[in-house]
Parts: structure tokens; sequence; C-alpha cells
């Protein structure tokens, strides 16, 4: 009789030794990589659900200061989108450094420089953690699985 709540199992290269769980509306925890033979383990308590695999794979680029992900979002066997990660190495504190991250962005994004991150409306004055980097991931993830999920009209 209880609803389910979402809970979804994530990786990030540049942490190997770390295992992410976001819930639904909820916390980021961050576990060591053998969380998802404990998973393995509770497979009676949760329902895996492989077919929604959805991952970002690309290159990592370096300049000055700055650290670029570039990466090509899949669904399966499919490209959905691309994905942009830009960081601030010298800066911990996000709200700190947004406008030289949006004025970076800006020289090689032009126009589809995104807004300010919903992550960043609840850290004010907080230390940035790789967590918050993941809850950004499955931001954008989600909005790729909708996307998807719109029917598409033929066009006469």
């Amino acid at each position: 009789g209880q609803t389910g709540k979402l809970m979804y199992v994530m990786h990030n290269s540049e942490y190997p030794l770390s295992c992410f769980a976001l819930f639904e509306n909820g916390p980021c925890l961050v576990a060591d990589a053998n969380f998802d033979t404990l998973m393995v383990k509770l497979k009676g308590f949760f329902q895996n659900a492989k077919a929604n695999k959805i991952e970002s794979r690309g290159t990592r680029y370096q300049y000055c200061d700055f650290l670029v992900k570039l990466g090509t979002v899949t669904m399966g066997p499919s490209a959905r989108g691309i994905s942009v990660e830009v960081e601030y190495c010298p800066c911990v504190i996000a709200n700190d450094c947004w406008n030289l991250l949006m004025e970076f962005m800006q020289s090689f994004m032009g126009s589809h420089t995104p807004g300010l991150p919903s992550v960043f409306g609840s850290k004010h004055d907080s230390t940035y953690s790789p967590g918050d980097t993941m809850v950004q991931y499955m931001e954008l993830f989600n909005k790729i699985r909708k996307q998807q999920q719109v029917p598409v009209a033929g066009i006469r």
C-alpha cells in the first residue's frame, strides 16, 4: 500500500571510489563504491530499473583555472543530448564565483548559457560538494527523460 520513492544510483569518473544515491526530492547519499553490491543484496526491497539507464560520456578539458567537461548523453543505444559541465577550481563557494562562471560560459556557449542552477538556491554561502554536481546531472537526465515522453506530432 505504500507509494514507492525513486532512488537513483550514480557514479562519477572524477570520484571513482564513491557512489552517489539520490532520493527523489530528497538528500544525496555519498557511499563507497561497494554500495552497488549492497543494493543487489536488498533487491527484495528495491526494484531495479535498468531500462532507465542514462549516462554522459565525453572529454575533460582544463583551461587555466577552469575545468570543462563536454559529454554526449545517451539513453540505451541512442544519443539524447549534450552535457556541459564547467567548474572554476579555486572557488569552493559556488555563489562567490557564479558571475565569473557565467562570463566564461558565455564566451563559448553564447545565448545557450544556462541560468543559475536550482542547487545554488539552497546553498547561499556553503561549500559546494560533489553531491551538488550529481544533483545537477540528475536534473539534466530527468529533463532528457521527460523530452522522450512527449509525443512528436507528424508534419505534412
